[in-house]
């Protein structure tokens, strides 16, 4: 394939001083994020400061959950491993997003396209490994109620299997870019949201997503076909109250998830199937990004702050007794 050229004026930022990736301004160009880079500010907004400010809250949320989860032995089990393992790939993805912001804008034109790739990867690889840790954590439910047992300290093995699959898939798929999978010398094949990015790379991702979303839905409705059918044959009424109070988690992880990712999932498939510079909506990405980043936010909320055991262990870490 033909070598990438940039002429020398295309090298240089609109002030004539700091000098710009030929291969960060040919993508940023030919997808119409150029102009938009140039006119950015260094100042910083309230938009920004607001994103700013959520990273903020989801790094200490999540690292919260980290330190009561390790002061306690009694959250020393399998699903508190697993919800752990959601509050760190979370506490990563808020780091991450905020180290994104501030190395965004008129910044993202000096980058070297070896940075821009670790930058865009390291997002995919937090908020994959989120994901991937959401759908650990129903397999292992769904997995504990087929076979009704206790906690078994010596099952830690299918934990920690599970646990460093998520991380495993997360960093494969986060690298596959800078390993050779993007559109350098292709530039017909250029995401708008991601002009590094293949739009090929891109429908493999969605898809794995897509398909993360339905086995979670599959599951956490297995799993609450299991409590019914075992409430209905014991009759009891604390087991028919546990089963609605089932019924109503699952419908806030399912929502919450549907919620913050849907929107990202349909704008990646727009850019997709739209052509270059012809949808003025992929240039409002990152407010789609930060709606996902946002479940970072909530999983806290929904898988420990129910717990009345993790909300008293809160208390005590915040009131230091």
């Amino acid at each position: 394939m033909a070598a990438v050229t940039m002429p020398p004026d295309a090298l240089v930022s609109p002030q004539g001083s700091d000098e710009m990736d030929s291969l960060i301004v040919l993508h940023y160009n030919y997808t119409g994020k150029l102009i938009l880079r140039e006119k950015a500010t260094d100042n910083i907004d309230l938009p920004t400061i607001a994103f700013l400010i959520l990273c903020s809250f989801i790094v200490l949320e999540n690292l919260m959950v980290l330190i009561a989860i390790w002061k306690n032995n009694r959250f020393h089990n399998r699903m508190y491993f697993f919800i752990g393992n959601l509050a760190l790939c979370d506490l990563l993805a808020g780091i991450v997003y905020k180290v994104n912001i501030l190395m965004s804008g008129k910044k993202t034109l000096r980058l070297s396209s070896t940075i821009w790739f670790i930058r865009e990867g390291s997002m995919f690889v937090a908020l994959g490994a989120s994901t991937f840790s959401l759908l650990a954590i129903a397999i292992e439910r769904h997995l504990t109620m087929i076979k009704m047992r206790p906690y078994d300290a010596n099952k830690k093995y299918r934990v920690f299997l599970l646990i460093g699959t998520c991380w495993l898939i997360s960093i494969s798929l986060g690298a596959l870019p800078i390993l050779g999978w993007n559109c350098i010398n292709n530039l017909a094949d250029c995401s708008t949201i991601l002009p590094l990015y293949s739009k090929k790379y891109v429908v493999f991702c969605i898809s794995i997503f897509i398909a993360i979303l339905v086995a979670i839905v599959i599951l956490y409705t297995r799993i609450y076909i299991l409590v019914k059918s075992s409430s209905r044959n014991v009759t009891n009424h604390n087991n028919s109250e546990r089963s609605m109070a089932l019924l109503r988690t699952v419908v806030i992880v399912v929502s919450v998830f549907i919620a913050c990712w849907s929107p990202l999932f349909i704008l990646f498939l727009i850019d997709v199937a739209c052509r270059v510079k012809e949808c003025s909506v992929l240039y409002k990405a990152n407010w789609f990004i930060a709606l996902a980043v946002i479940n970072s936010a909530m999983n806290p909320i929904i898988y420990t702050l129910a717990s009345k055991e993790m909300r008293r262990a809160f208390f005590r870490l915040v009131c230091g007794c």
